[in-house]
This record gives structure tokens, sequence and C-alpha cells, in this order.
């Protein structure tokens, strides 16, 4: 998204993208990040960092409905 749009400009996806970051920021700011200096072990650092990748790459996983349906809760 760039910076340089109007709210009026944007995407519902952009706007909401954007207020979800503002968000996150401000709370990380308030409160601070509540698992800094925790140890990570290996496995669930790789697993976050492949998880982070996907999302960056425009994979946001299954959708809820397709995981209900798999697992049979509907």
């Amino acid at each position: 998204m760039s910076m340089d749009k109007t709210v009026a400009e944007m995407t519902a996806r952009e706007l909401r993208e954007m207020v979800g970051d503002l968000i996150e920021e401000k709370l990380v700011e308030l409160f601070g990040d509540p698992d800094q200096g925790l140890d990570l072990d290996d496995s669930l650092r790789d697993r976050l960092l492949r998880q982070k990748q996907a999302v960056a790459s425009g994979d946001r996983g299954q959708a809820f409905d397709e995981v209900v349906r798999r697992l049979g809760l509907a």
C-alpha cells in the first residue's frame, strides 16, 4: 500500500490492514512486547519464520470454513 494514498483512495482491505497495523503498534508502545526476553527453541523459531514468510508472500493459510469442514465441525 502506498503511503501517498488518501483514506478515500484506499480499498477496504488496505484500510483494515492499516488500522490493524496502527492498533498493534500502539498496543506494543503502551504495553511493551509481552514476549520480549523469552527464549524460543529452534523449531518454534523456524516455524514462526516460515509463517512470517508465507504471510509476506500473500499466503494467509486456510479459509476458516474449509478448516471447519475438514474437522467435521459444521
